[in-house]
C-alpha cells in the first residue's frame, strides 16, 4: 500500500469519532478558525453568489461553516461539492444537512470540468495530499478567473520562539494522549505532529502557490500560529 492509500484508510478508520475528536483537541477554537476562514475568503471573493468545492472535506464541517458565512454575508452558495477520497468519512457527511453533492475523489484528479467553482477549500488537508504541487494545479484548474482559494492548515513552525516551543509540545504530547482517550486508531494522532514536522512552512506553501498560478491574497495566523489561513485568487 503507497503512503497515499495508507493515509486515506486511516481517515476510514476514525471517521465515526472525527468530529468529536477535533472539537475535543483544539478546545472548540477550530470553530473559529473555520468560520474567520470562510468569512474572510467571502469577502476577498466580493461576489453575491458562488458555485464552491470543498476539498478533503471529511465529514462536511466546512461546508456549513460556508453556508453560515454566506448568510451572514448575502452571498448565495448556488451550488457546493464535497469532495474526499475516504468514503467512511463521505458517509458521515452524508448523515448531515449539507445540501450538497459527495464526491468520492483525491485532490488530485477531481471528475469536475474546468472553471466549475468560484470558491474552493482544503481545511487541514493539504498536508495529507501526498502530490501537493498536483494538487494546487488541480484546484487552479477547477476554479473561475478571479476564483478564490482558501486553504487552512497547522504548518511547519519555528520552535526556537515561546509560542513554537508551546506548540510542539501540545502537538508531541497532548494531542497524541487525548486521541488515544478518544480515537480507536492512536496512530492517526501521532501521525498529525509527524505530519506537521515533514510539511512545508507557509513561505514554502506560498511560494508553490505563486508557481502554480495562484496570487496570494492573505495569510494570517491563528492562536500561536497553531492554526495559518492561505487565501489566494486565479490569476484571470
Amino acid at each position: 500500500m503507497d503512503k497515499q492509500q495508507s493515509i486515506i484508510r486511516m481517515f476510514d478508520e476514525i471517521s465515526p469519532t472525527y468530529d468529536k475528536l477535533n472539537r475535543v483537541l483544539s478546545f472548540g477554537v477550530d470553530r473559529r478558525w473555520r468560520r474567520r476562514g470562510c468569512e474572510s475568503a467571502l469577502k476577498i471573493f466580493g461576489g453575491k453568489s458562488a458555485i464552491l468545492i470543498d476539498a478533503a472535506t471529511g465529514t462536511g464541517d466546512l461546508i456549513a461553516f460556508w453556508r453560515k458565512a454566506a448568510a451572514k454575508l448575502g452571498v448565495t452558495i448556488d451550488l457546493a461539492y464535497g469532495v474526499d477520497p475516504s468514503q467512511n468519512m463521505l458517509s458521515v457527511a452524508a448523515t448531515k444537512p449539507l445540501n450538497a453533492t459527495l464526491i468520492k475523489s483525491e485532490a488530485t484528479a477531481i471528475p469536475l470540468p474546468d472553471g466549475e467553482a468560484d470558491l474552493l477549500s482544503i481545511s487541514y488537508g493539504i498536508r495529507n495530499v501526498v502530490e501537493i504541487d498536483k494538487a494546487l494545479a488541480e484546484f487552479y484548474r477547477l476554479l473561475k478567473p478571479n476564483g478564490v482559494l482558501l486553504i487552512l492548515e497547522f504548518m511547519r513552525v519555528e520552535r526556537k520562539s515561546l509560542s513554537g516551543r508551546f506548540v510542539s509540545f501540545y502537538l508531541k504530547r497532548v494531542l497524541p494522549a487525548i486521541g488515544r482517550l478518544i480515537s480507536k486508531d492512536p496512530r492517526a494522532y501521532t501521525y498529525l505532529p509527524e505530519s506537521i514536522d515533514d510539511f512545508l512552512s507557509a513561505e514554502e506553501l506560498c511560494e508553490k502557490l505563486k508557481s502554480a498560478g495562484f496570487e496570494i491574497a492573505q495569510v494570517w495566523d491563528e492562536t500561536f500560529k497553531i492554526s495559518t489561513r492561505f487565501i489566494a485568487r486565479k490569476r484571470q
